[in-house]
């Protein structure tokens, strides 16, 4: 390799192709991490030979342990990675031969790996090897690259040569001695995706510290939340933090208390099945729908309600770029004028936002992106190749969002939208094209094919009665900001919905699935009035909630609410709520590196007791296993984790966890408030050994006033033995959801069982029967705090067969106090004894239609 001075900040050196075979651009590799130029810049070749050959002079900085790639360091400090095949990781070394090692000094065309092209061939997805420039303490500029033909071993591929600019922000050219690096199990639950990374990126900025997180092959700046997601690192993945500068250990610590404990992440959302996309076709638009007729488009419900409203279709407006533009100069002006213009939109919208809701975390992870060092850097590049600001802004979006398709992580794939509304925001910051202001009709019914954050954003949500999006999934950020201000939305309702004119009228019912456009005018005067009637008794009911639920006869049925946490105690209590029924004490163990400690949780609990005033509060011990799963408890595999250690198994295969957590409502004051609930208690001696922890703690601690300790009904063997059950436990409290999974032996999670995944099954409703008359015998109560106790109807047929308390969710419980209190115990008993004559859930609900047909 000869240096060649011209026209350069420094000298050229040319690299060498290492094999001989087709030299490809790397936007043709079938890897979007090389071919997005996520570890930088070079050519791939398809080889023809079985040996790797030094490019140049240089030293070997890294042999990765499956001896597929390695790193050469020129004498000008660039890092050459060079990768045999892709995804050739995963043969963990077989069929390679390294003949160097790490700190070796090669000379150019050294052998470095030798392979069986062969062997190899018919594993891995393909044979074509990058070889690339990598980020290093200096930044390079990749020339005259050989491809599209045929190259020999030893012949020119490119040219490199040290960048005139400045290193790139948040690299500089620390000696590599100065580096700090340290390994780290990633907690976060849901992987690196747009919000934590975002967090983590921020975190980064606040030191003067060169950062970065390395994974597998990967390298990423840490100041870049995009370079992050674009690791792929998920839950459980042990990464490599990389620090150097003066404060290089506590920016490390920083970040590595992100990563490792996960604390302010969520967890993963409920959703094991995408909502199905509808496809956009290419052909050319249907015309709209006659106005005299009736067209009902199915969808999919993402958030449930009904509205009764006009149609206002929004479109998402194009912003067009041309390739070239002004001098670079000017054109990266533009662009970070427009980035400025944006992030302070941004910052202002985030103001407006309520503190810690959906719409704030959203928009502040766009904020990420609109900071982020990595597109911002991307997008300069073009730029001083010549293109304009908006083209240059518009691929680096595009490479990364193709990026994040590649991955084939769902989570990821899902978050390409927020590329996207950050992409568009900057491109009309560009084009100088402000968005204009929406006037919304009253009652407007928003019809998209796919609605972008920032547009809902903008909008008056007080304006918005219903959305319904042509494509779009249920846990997109904007189903989220929905969901969050109670607006009643369908997805995934398909290219139909682009038929439906501007201001048609229209119903949407999110409880069907279904968005009616130019219903006939006795359907849509009916539904309205029904909405209207609903809206009205709702307001009725909620004046009414706060008072003791009772029957006409005077029965008292207490009607509690399930919490998932303390911030649901206001919503709660507003709502009427009379105790907490069920407290899910996992909010607790989730997001965690390690099990929170005895105070931790002493200190959280009481808290939440304080907040309900006195009144009860049933705490479910940890319910971990299946499909919450804790990195830190270390369960053994399983091949069906809902039938293996999950709930009170958990506990007393870790006697620890439960017995810090006894010590920690124990403490409790004033005491007697809490009551304990053991989940998934199967057998006998499940009970009877949490019982003989539970009085040891209390031995320990000198705790002598009563408390309540429970079980959990959730499986058919506690249901029939409740009779022997009921003589160790003080109460019962039916888990609906699982006694139904695993009566009917139908997992709740799956779609396609969905509708047959039915609480008032006669089956579950007959087992419901058995448990109370088995807690009779021993004058026990029994509640519910399953799905079916917000339900009205189903409520009313659970007080019928000797359910004494019910725990629902808060909005719902106005409506089950509302009928209760029309009802006597009679009433609720005869309807009750036909159910359970039935011979099928949709039967139950007809009995049920027809008994209370106004709720």
């Amino acid at each position: 390799m000869s240096p060649d001075i011209g026209g350069q900040a420094g000298p050229r050196e040319t690299v060498m192709a290492p094999l001989a075979g087709w030299a490809t651009p790397l936007s043709e590799l079938p890897d979007p991490v090389f071919a997005g130029l996520v570890l930088g810049d070079g050519v791939a070749i398809d080889p023809v030979d079985q040996v790797l050959r030094a490019p140049c002079d240089g030293t070997i900085t890294m042999l990765h342990r499956a001896h597929h790639a390695l790193t050469l360091r020129t004498a000008a400090g660039a890092d050459i990675l060079m990768h045999i095949g892709l995804d050739t990781v995963e043969l963990n070394g077989v069929g390679f031969t390294p003949h160097v090692a790490a700190g070796q000094q090669v000379r150019q065309g050294d052998a470095l790996i030798s392979f069986d092209a062969a062997s190899i061939a018919g594993r891995v997805k393909s044979l074509l090897s990058p070889v690339i420039v990598t980020a290093g303490d200096r930044t390079f500029t990749v020339a005259n690259r050989s491809q599209g033909r045929e190259v020999k071993t030893g012949e020119a591929i490119f040219t490199i040569a040290p960048d005139s600019a400045a290193p790139e922000a948040g690299w500089t050219t620390a000696p590599a001695s100065a580096e700090v690096t340290r390994d780290v199990v990633l907690r976060i639950p849901t992987g690196l995706h747009a919000r934590p990374a975002g967090l983590i990126s921020a975190a980064a900025r606040g030191f003067q510290a060169d950062t970065a997180v390395a994974f597998r092959s990967s390298r990423a700046n840490a100041r870049s939340s995009v370079s992050l997601m674009g690791l792929g690192a998920q839950a459980g993945d042990t990464v490599t933090l990389i620090a150097s500068g003066a404060d290089a250990e506590p920016a490390l610590d920083a970040i590595a208390a992100l990563l490792s404990e996960g604390h302010g992440f969520e967890a993963a959302e409920p959703a094991p099945h995408p909502a199905p996309v509808a496809a956009t076709p290419k052909a050319e638009p249907s015309p709209p729908f006659d106005p005299g007729t009736e067209q009902v488009l199915s969808g999919v419900a993402a958030v449930p309600g009904r509205a009764v409203g006009t149609a206002f279709p929004l479109h998402t407006d194009r912003v067009d770029v041309a390739e070239y533009g002004a001098e670079p100069a000017v054109e990266h002006d533009t662009l970070h004028r427009a980035l400025a213009a944006a992030q302070a939109a941004l910052q202002a919208e985030i103001g407006r936002a309520p503190a810690g809701s959906p719409q704030a975390e959203i928009l502040g992870a766009h904020l990420a992106f609109v900071e982020d060092p990595d597109l911002v850097g991307a997008a300069d590049a073009t730029i001083a190749a010549g293109k304009s600001a908006g083209f240059a802004w518009s691929g680096a979006i595009d490479r990364q969002i193709d990026i994040l398709r590649g991955l084939g992580i769902d989570r990821m794939a899902e978050r390409t939208d927020d590329l996207r509304d950050v992409g568009r925001r900057v491109l009309q910051a560009i084009s100088g094209k402000a968005q204009e202001a929406v006037v919304l009709p009253p009652r407007a019914v928003l019809l998209a094919d796919d609605l972008l954050p920032s547009q809902f954003a903008a909008l008056p949500s007080d304006g918005i009665a219903g959305i319904a999006l042509a494509r779009g999934g249920r846990t997109s950020h904007v189903v989220i900001m929905a969901a969050s201000l109670g607006i009643p939305t369908l997805v995934a309702v398909g290219p139909g919905l682009a038929r439906v004119p501007e201001g048609a009228p229209v119903i949407l019912d999110a409880e069907a699935g279904t968005l009616r456009a130019f219903p006939e005018a006795e359907t849509l005067a009916r539904t309205e009035a029904s909405v209207t009637a609903a809206r009205e008794r709702a307001a009725t009911q909620l004046h009414a909630a706060a008072a003791d639920c009772r029957l006409v006869d005077g029965t008292r049925i207490e009607v509690a609410a399930n919490l998932g946490g303390e911030a649901d105690i206001p919503e709660a209590l507003a709502r009427g709520a009379e105790g907490c029924g069920l407290l899910r004490s996992e909010f607790l163990f989730l997001d965690r590196v390690t099990a929170p400690s005895e105070d931790v949780q002493f200190a959280t609990y009481q808290r939440i007791a304080e907040g309900l005033q006195g009144r009860p509060l049933i705490i479910r011990t940890l319910d971990a296993g299946a499909d919450k799963p804790l990195p830190y408890l270390d369960l053994p595999p399983e091949e069906n984790p809902a039938l293996g250690l999950r709930g009170v198994r958990v506990g007393l295969w870790r006697p620890e966890l439960l017995r810090a957590q006894f010590r920690a409502i124990l403490r409790v004051q004033p005491a007697g408030q809490c009551r304990i609930m053991l989940p998934m208690i199967a057998l006998l001696e499940e009970i009877r050994a949490a019982r003989a922890l539970f009085d040891e703690v209390r031995a320990e601690l000198g705790h002598t006033a009563p408390v309540q300790l429970g079980i959990m009904v959730e499986v058919p063997s506690a249901a029939l033995m409740a009779a022997t059950l009921a003589a160790e436990a003080d109460f019962f409290s039916i888990g609906s959801n699982d006694l139904t999974q695993y009566t009917l032996a139908m997992d709740r999670g799956n779609p396609l069982l969905a509708r047959q995944m039915d609480g008032l099954h006669p089956a579950i409703l007959r087992l419901i029967a058995t448990t109370c008359d088995g807690a009779r015998r021993h004058k026990r109560w029994v509640g519910v705090c399953g799905g079916i106790a917000s339900l009205p109807r189903a409520a009313a047929v659970l007080v019928g067969l000797g359910v004494t308390e019910l725990s629902a969710t808060a909005s719902a419980i106005p409506a089950v106090k509302a009928l209760l209190r029309t009802l006597s115990t009679q009433d609720c008993a005869r309807v009750a004894r036909r159910a359970l004559q039935l011979d099928s859930a949709e039967a139950v609900h007809r009995l049920l239609g027809e008994t209370w047909p106004e709720v």
